[in-house]
């Protein structure tokens, strides 16, 4: 009986096969298929100014995005920390108009891309840092005996 021959170009075809599934896979991944990915992405290119220039403070945004995923129109700040001082109010609107020159036009899939085109998205960005939770003293509970 004659060895099996091998088929080289059968196995390149096979791998150029599995590279290319691996590379459309890798671009879906990339693309923003919801809601939560949008926040998520836009959240992911925040970054707020040192603390050296401005103190912490909450701001929001409302924004709007076309199929593409570009900006449309104009966004709008629309909360701010109250006890924010003016500087730290510039240097938070600079901050979250980079962040949305950086992250955009976001990579919507074609469905997502239809469904938010035109709507409104109140984006909060928070960095005000939060106080730890208070360990809660239970003094009911018998105590352990060793």
């Amino acid at each position: 009986m004659a060895p099996p021959r091998s088929k080289p170009l059968l196995r390149f075809a096979v791998l150029v096969c599995l590279a290319l599934t691996a590379a459309a896979t890798g671009a879906d991944a990339q693309q923003v298929d919801t809601i939560k990915d949008v926040f998520t992405r836009l959240h992911s290119c925040w970054r707020p100014p040192p603390l050296s220039e401005a103190s912490p403070i909450d701001i929001t945004v409302i924004v709007s995005f076309n199929r593409e995923g570009a900006i449309q129109g104009h966004p709008r700040i629309t909360y701010e920390s109250e006890h924010a001082g003016d500087n730290d109010r510039l240097k938070y609107r600079i901050a979250v108009m980079q962040t949305l020159q950086r992250c955009t036009p976001l990579p919507f899939t074609e469905g997502l891309g239809g469904a938010v085109a035109g709507r409104p998205f109140a984006i909060p960005f928070r960095t005000r840092k939060r106080p730890p939770k208070p360990e809660e003293k239970r003094a009911w509970l018998p105590q352990k005996i060793l």
